[in-house]
């Protein structure tokens, strides 16, 4: 059992790949396949008849067909004379029939790559959808953004190659088939043939399949580095620095064109040689035939045919195998993904949330990422309705301590309640539901204002009736009424169109547009100017007592109004209260306050 599955592993691990995506279809394909060679054999076949009739139009010699003689001594059992008309009718039946067979196998290939590729891009998609947010910030984002674009098309193209190679190793064994029914010695040859020319090329595969997976390797590098150049490119142009790092580009990009030219005469190498290895098999055959083993020129033509055919078959094997091979780095790549996400998908519980009631809880919580811990031994109860505000230096641990009661990431030890329940039992997503989010750099889509505060919701008069109550809410009224466009005004991409304080209004509203319990404002207004700040803090402010909001904050002039303060200092609370008790309490915190003049 174990020596089956480590053979089905090393040569049939792609097939097992496919087929858990296409299951039984794979086979209806393979079938149409064995029907098109057969009916292109039984056609080849009535050639041979066809032949002796033209040299002697009243005899024809069913014994020089081999055991394919069964084909004749049918059309006799039917009824039906061997004339010149009826082997040409029967050559044009088989040939019809394996046209029809051949376009329906062509359109089903067709249906089963659409399958395929739909299938695997909305597993994908689903998969990174329940990747846990630990490693989803722990992975290489050029990698999943070349995987989940570039990657998917190179392995389409796996998937035709790798098809089209496994049709042409089943029209190799049907003409094998019937070549052993006409002459066991021309099988033999066939085989000997094939075999050589497989040793031929067995380097090319292997230098094809290495080039491949540079390839993929070096175009997960260059996505990576794409996105880092067009996110920080206001700094590297402000600073001098966009050749300096396009160099990083430019090598990668020299590298990747290195192995497709690599690959591309590998490629080319196999296409040159594949017409002379032909012929010279087929005349190394015919001499073979006619002055070793003595056969007569109705064997030798029949099998030329099936040995042109086979042969053919085998070198169209050959270079679809090698074109699969130039783009196998891909395949690995996309199975060695998709374990990862599997490997590291969320875990959820059953529990599902429909509103939060009680409390957020932390107990004896600590996380961290391998040996190093952000955040130890944390005790905090958070009531609803509240409004708590984490400070401290950077490095602190506020934001992890955000995310980690968010659900983003699962505490190392001690446990996160909410409503008495530990979150390792709750349905993380129906919780997430509740939670509103909103960073430094507010999340903008590039639609229009209504699809963007609604998550593209249906425009009807319920939904258009919430999207302004809470764009009163967010104070973004009046902002709206001056648009030409109203509520279809276009942002532009990441919200080009807007001001920092827009942005952040159009956040609030869209977070209060989903009916959350719970609101979370990450350094909202750090990055905004005094005037946009005090407008935002208004709006928080007027919705202190509605929401449980947790503020991690910078500017702590925007959270003397909150219930209750949290400071920070290396992953540990440090000490609690009002404002303005920890201003009496605490000499760091009153420190902090003096310096930024509050």
């Amino acid at each position: 059992m174990n020596t089956l599955k480590t053979l089905v592993k090393k040569y049939f691990s792609n097939f097992a790949y496919f087929y858990v995506y296409l299951r039984h279809r794979i086979f209806i394909a393979v079938g149409l396949s064995i029907i098109v060679g057969i009916l292109d054999g039984f056609g080849l076949s009535m050639f041979l008849p066809l032949l002796q009739l033209v040299n002697d139009s009243t005899n024809v010699d069913p014994e020089s067909m081999g055991n394919l003689r069964f084909l004749v001594d049918g059309m006799e059992a039917m009824g039906l004379g061997l004339t010149l008309i009826t082997v040409l009718f029967f050559i044009l039946v088989f040939f019809i029939l394996k046209g029809i067979a051949k376009y329906f196998s062509r359109i089903y290939r067709v249906i089963l790559q659409q399958t395929f590729i739909r299938t695997i891009r909305l597993s994908m998609l689903q998969a990174l959808n329940r990747i846990s947010f630990k490693a989803f910030v722990t992975t290489n984002a050029g990698r999943i953004q070349n995987t989940m674009s570039g990657e998917v098309d190179k392995v389409s193209n796996a998937y035709i190659q790798y098809f089209a190679t496994f049709e042409q190793g089943i029209l190799v064994a049907v003409y094998m088939g019937f070549a052993f029914f006409v002459d066991t010695q021309f099988a033999f040859l066939v085989t000997a043939g094939g075999a050589l020319s497989n040793l031929l090329y067995g380097k090319i595969y292997k230098h094809t399949k290495g080039a491949s997976r540079k390839l993929t390797g070096d175009s997960n590098l260059y996505q990576g580095q794409v996105i880092q150049h067009v996110a920080n490119f206001k700094y590297l142009r402000a600073t001098g620095r966009v050749e300096k790092f396009s160099d990083q580009l430019r090598e990668t990009i020299h590298k990747i064109e290195h192995s497709r030219r690599r690959i591309g005469v590998l490629s080319g190498l196999l296409e040159a040689a594949r017409e002379p290895i032909l012929v010279t098999v087929v005349a190394a055959v015919i001499l073979i035939q006619t002055y070793l083993l003595g056969g007569g020129l109705g064997s030798i033509l029949i099998s030329l045919l099936f040995f042109y055919r086979a042969l053919n078959a085998i070198n169209s094997f050959q270079n679809h195998w090698n074109r699969f091979l130039a783009v196998s780095g891909s395949l690995d790549n996309m199975q060695g993904f998709q374990k990862e996400l599997k490997s590291n998908k969320q875990k959820d519980g059953k529990q599902k949330i429909v509103e939060f009631t009680n409390s957020l809880e932390a107990r004896n919580l600590s996380f961290g990422y391998g040996d190093q811990y952000i955040l130890k031994d944390i005790n905090l109860t958070i009531s609803k309705n509240e409004t708590i505000a984490f400070v401290g230096e950077s490095g602190s641990g506020k934001t992890t301590l955000v995310n980690v009661l968010a659900g983003l990431l699962p505490p190392d030890t001690g446990e996160i309640l909410v409503d008495a329940t530990q979150i390792s039992h709750i349905d993380l997503n129906s919780y997430q539901k509740k939670i509103g989010y909103i960073t430094q750099e507010p999340v903008i889509f590039n639609d229009s204002i209504f699809n963007n505060v609604t998550f593209w919701a249906k425009p009807n008069k319920q939904n258009h009736d919430r999207f302004n109550r809470v764009m009163a809410q967010a104070s973004l009224s009046e902002f709206l009424g001056n648009l030409p466009k109203g509520k279809e005004t276009p942002l532009g991409n990441n919200g080009i169109n807007l001001s920092g304080g827009q942005k952040q209004r159009i956040s609030i509203a869209r977070e209060l547009f989903k009916d959350i319990d719970i609101l979370i404002m990450d350094e909202a207004t750090s990055a905004l100017d005094s005037e946009t700040e005090r407008e935002i803090q208004e709006n928080i402010d007027s919705l202190k007592g509605k929401y449980t909001i947790i503020i991690v904050a910078h500017r702590l002039s925007t959270i003397r109004k909150v219930d209750r303060v949290i400071f920070m200092k290396n992953g540990r609370i440090e000490d609690e209260g009002t404002f303005e008790i920890l201003v009496a309490n605490l000499p760091m915190f009153k420190k902090m306050v003096e310096l930024q003049e509050i």
